[in-house]
């Protein structure tokens, strides 16, 4: 991320802001194009809004584990990232470990993580100098992995059967420039609709 703001003539600086207060990974690759484009802030609204709005279902499955959080709850919320959000799912507390600092500081250092490899990146965009087409694949490969992840340590796989069977219905229906937003609307009202049946399959 910050060799492609580097290559676009945005500086450390912008990538520290971007990295550190917007925070979401594939968001901030589709910003790069906004921030040197004419502003439209309507069209930046909807297509965060359909960018990210997979965090919504991200939020969702956290409600009961990041009840009692208290004071860093905001923060918790904040740094729930793709990868954090990976490794909270399937990783548990080490025994003596209280659970609510484990998980806090796995978000902590994810998100600083990012934050300095993405300034270091930028900064390394002076010294390096190669072609980058094709790196945005990195963000498809991101995603690819996580769903392979979860599928392999959860127990209840409907919940990604759903997604993928509304997705690809939706693309069909609608092409691959409107599928988003139906798709997103389609799987919430399949797991509310669905969520007791769900929740029995996942205490099996």
């Amino acid at each position: 991320y910050g060799l492609l703001m580097h290559n676009k003539g945005l500086g450390p600086l912008w990538t520290l802001a971007m990295s550190g207060l917007v925070f979401a990974g594939s968001l901030q690759y589709v910003a790069i194009t906004l921030l040197i484009a004419p502003f439209n802030p309507l069209y930046a609204l909807l297509f965060g809004l359909m960018i990210n709005a997979r965090h919504l279902f991200y939020g969702m499955s956290m409600l009961e584990k990041y009840r009692g959080y208290g004071a860093l709850k905001p923060l918790m919320i904040f740094w729930l990232a793709d990868e954090t959000f990976s490794i909270v799912c399937s990783t548990s507390a080490p025994d003596g470990v209280e659970e609510k600092y484990f998980y806090f500081y796995i978000s902590l250092i994810n998100y600083l993580y990012w934050v300095l490899a993405t300034v270091l990146g930028n900064l390394a965009g002076n010294l390096l100098t190669f072609n980058t087409t094709g790196l945005d694949f990195a963000l498809t490969a991101l995603f690819i992995v996580i769903f392979v992840d979860q599928w392999r340590f959860s127990k209840n796989h409907l919940p990604a059967i759903i997604g993928v069977g509304a997705t690809t219905l939706c693309l069909l229906l609608f092409g691959k420039e409107h599928f988003l937003i139906p798709a997103m609307a389609a799987i919430v009202l399949a797991l509310l609709l669905g969520q007791k049946k769900l929740n029995t399959e996942e205490s099996l």
